[in-house]
């Protein structure tokens, strides 16, 4: 018989510490979270610095082009060393966050404050989102969802009777099982169709992707860390 590797990645949510925590410049209303992950390294973009120092959060660094942040004085006091000046505009401060995560090594991440604020700062940040999915493990927690994207083929855990909704990052042609109503061969595409307000049917789903991308959104399993494998 010969040998087949399999298509289908598997992704679950387990037990475990993330690498790192990123956190966005916008009004998170997750503060109280993030203060949960005791000794996880907090990575904050530019005005985010700002944001949990307010808030009685020292992160770990600040990265970007720093336009924000270091204009008042209790950021005047962060550590220097603690700074990443990246002035490059290029890349948005979320990119330039996750570039510096990878060097450290950190692949498990968790993102905070995705909605920059003005809405071509949350759709930059998605598409940010979609460069990086398939390097490393992030999963986005927003109003007590999370999110990711998907490109391959997967099995999800799920829970039965959970929300689940399916958006292209543009165009995506799928296949689904498990879910309430299935799309069987079907072609989801921005300002045509989109895979919104789905219900598991049980504890797995299957995508099959064979075209494009997809942003995949299910309850929080916070604090369990996304795992692809």
């Amino acid at each position: 018989m010969p040998f087949s590797i399999n298509p289908y990645q598997k992704i679950k949510f387990q037990d475990g510490t993330f690498d790192a925590v990123i956190c966005l410049n916008t009004k998170n209303p997750e503060i109280e979270l993030i203060k949960t992950l005791k000794g996880v390294p907090i990575l904050a973009a530019d005005g985010a610095g700002l944001y949990l120092l307010n808030n009685g959060i020292i992160p770990n660094y600040v990265i970007g082009d720093l336009d924000s942040f270091g204009k008042d004085e209790l950021s005047e006091s962060y550590p220097k060393e603690k700074l990443i000046y990246l002035p490059d505009q290029d890349r948005n401060d979320f990119e330039k966050t996750l570039d510096f995560a990878r060097i450290k090594n950190y692949h498990k991440l968790i993102v905070f404050g995705i909605h920059g604020g003005e809405y071509e700062h949350s759709l930059n940040n998605w598409s940010v989102l979609s460069k990086f999915s398939d390097i490393m493990n992030i999963v986005i927690y927003d109003l007590d969802r999370y999110g990711f994207c998907i490109s391959r083929s997967s099995h999800i855990e799920t829970i039965p009777n959970e929300i689940v909704s399916l958006i292209p990052k543009g165009y995506a042609k799928i296949n689904t099982s498990g879910l309430k109503w299935n799309l069987i061969d079907e072609s989801l595409a921005l300002g045509v169709r989109e895979g919104a307000r789905n219900i598991a049917l049980s504890n797995e789903i299957t995508i099959d992707v064979s075209d494009g991308e997809i942003l995949v959104f299910i309850n929080s399993r916070f604090p369990k860390i996304l795992v692809k494998e």
